[in-house]
């Protein structure tokens, strides 16, 4: 980014709060101020265009957390702010703290949500982020790589080093959600990856979805998401066989 000198046309996202060998989570005013200064010095950039809370640390007070990133807004260190992994309770303690105080709101919200996994969100936060109109950004679009259809047995865990934990998706429901999107897939000529993003896109309360792309061809899998015309009859294909039982 630094040596091409497009700093502009790129949107730069990393998160603050994990553990990151201290021995617990921390969103204190102090990590918060230290933690963003080093991430700009190995991103070698001047500003972050949204700075999430990435775990929540129940110990400080929301109002200290929000208030830190007041500090870096009006330094010019960071645009946005958002969050992630938050319970429904401390995101609406956040957001109303944010309208009483004067203090900035999380804009963005990035949820752990796919076909496989949608109780949580849907059942979680999802309301909150419609109510208060969060962008959702979800990670884990493609259930680690399973809803890719690349992993259908314990013969197939030898494909990827990234193949440890697939044995949770292996089940009756797991089998359901590949055959709907084999389904869906054959009918639009694409990937069972494409499809399973396509309906992330295709969900109102979805912005983007995030996945990660380990060589140049998985790109196509983001190219069918945005390209797909998934009609109602596909998204209650999808829908239907992701139900949780």
């Amino acid at each position: 980014m630094k040596e091409r000198g497009n700093r502009d046309e790129v949107v730069v996202i990393t998160k603050v709060g994990s553990d990151m060998g201290q021995g617990h989570r921390d969103l204190t005013e102090d990590y918060i101020l230290q933690a963003a200064d080093k991430s700009l010095q190995r991103l070698q950039t001047d500003y972050i265009d949204l700075y999430l809370t990435h775990w929540d640390d129940d110990k400080t007070p929301v109002e200290e957390t929000l208030g830190a990133y007041e500090k870096l807004i009006k330094a010019g260190k960071v645009r946005w702010i958002g969050a992630s992994n938050l319970s429904p309770e401390r995101l609406s303690a956040s957001m109303e703290a944010s309208s009483e105080n004067g203090l900035p709101r999380y804009e963005v919200f990035q949820p752990e949500y796919n076909l496989y996994n949608r109780q949580g969100f849907e059942q979680g936060v999802a309301g909150l982020c419609h109510e208060y109109g969060m962008g959702v950004i979800t990670y884990f679009s493609l259930a680690s790589g399973f809803l890719t259809g690349k992993y259908r047995s314990e013969a197939d865990f030898n494909k990827s080093v990234r193949s440890g934990g697939m044995e949770k998706y292996l089940n009756d429901r797991g089998h359901r959600i590949l055959a709907a999107l084999d389904a869906v897939a054959e009918k639009h000529h694409a990937s069972q990856a494409g499809v399973a993003m396509a309906w992330l896109v295709n969900k109102p309360i979805v912005t983007a979805p995030i996945a990660s792309a380990t060589k140049a061809s998985h790109l196509q899998a983001f190219i069918e998401a945005v390209q797909l015309d998934l009609s109602d009859e596909d998204m209650a294909t999808l829908d239907e066989a992701s139900q949780d039982s």
